[in-house]
């Protein structure tokens, strides 16, 4: 099945993305670098601070690393920047960063589709509560969606749904799939849902407070998820159960710890699933 990318906006406050390297520019561009694969995990050296850590991530121009410390940074994949055990380098993105699956396999378990061109957006969208929910379907969705044409959007928020479904006018050539979280009987999402009537509109969702629960937590090696005290802010109470810092950095290590749809709880796995089809189907 298929799913588009948009990733979720960042707070970089905690690193950098730009800053010259230690050699002057003249010289910079006369070398050549090998280049290495910024597989996860990789342990390099960032030439021009000195953070050393392991790679937790790419996104757009940059790399993230984590430090010994727990301390995480971004910075812009310059050429030559780093060091792999000694050696000035380019990292690079890996050939295989977004299928992490079987050879000829998506991280969602389809059939890759190699150097397949992304199809012009439908006029369909999938609809998903918020950023996270957005970067969790990308992580393992977007190879497919992008070849299908189907378009992620954030709702921020599903107080407003029915006045934003009236305005995007969904029809049989106009699909609309929303995935909302914690969609069990007598909740708030699922009393909007049940409001909602149109042919064209599906609403799909998974029973957990937030997407984060997706998560199945062996990935992130840990029994369980922490069960937190009404009257307590949820990610702040799981943050501070699971020792992990913030809830930027949490997050940050929750997404990179997924690489295909076995990472995920089977209650989002069918939702994405079932929105997708509905909003490809031709009928």
């Amino acid at each position: 099945m298929p799913a588009p990318r948009h990733p979720a906006a960042r707070n970089r406050s905690s690193g950098i993305l730009s800053g010259p390297i230690d050699a002057p520019p003249a010289q910079r561009m006369a070398e050549v670098f090998p280049t290495v694969p910024a597989s996860i995990g990789l342990s390099v050296v960032h030439r021009a601070s000195g953070f050393s850590g392991k790679v937790l991530r790419l996104e757009g121009g940059g790399v993230e690393l984590r430090g010994q410390t727990g301390a995480d940074r971004v910075f812009r994949l310059t050429p030559g920047a780093f060091l792999v055990e000694g050696r000035k380098v380019s990292l690079v993105r890996p050939a295989t960063e977004r299928t992490n699956g079987p050879s000829g396999v998506t991280a969602s378990g389809s059939v890759a589709v190699p150097d397949a061109p992304a199809r012009v957006a439908r006029a369909g969208r999938l609809w998903v509560e918020g950023v996270h929910d957005a970067a969790l379907v990308e992580q393992v969705w977007g190879d497919d969606l992008r070849v299908e044409g189907v378009v992620v959007e954030r709702l921020d928020g599903i107080d407003h749904l029915d006045k934003a479904i009236k305005e995007f006018r969904p029809g049989p050539a106009r699909r609309l799939g929303v995935l909302v979280d914690h969609l069990v009987p007598g909740s708030k999402e699922s009393r909007i849902a049940e409001s909602v009537r149109h042919s064209d509109v599906l609403i799909t969702g998974t029973p957990f407070v937030d997407v984060w629960q997706a998560v199945r937590p062996s990935v992130l090696g840990i029994g369980e998820w922490p069960v937190i005290a009404k009257g307590t802010e949820w990610k702040a109470g799981v943050c501070a159960a699971l020792g992990f810092g913030d809830p930027p950095t949490t997050w940050r290590r929750i997404l990179a710890s997924v690489n295909t749809y076995a990472d995920l709880e089977p209650a989002l796995v069918g939702s994405v699933e079932r929105l997708i089809d509905f909003v490809t189907s031709e009928d």
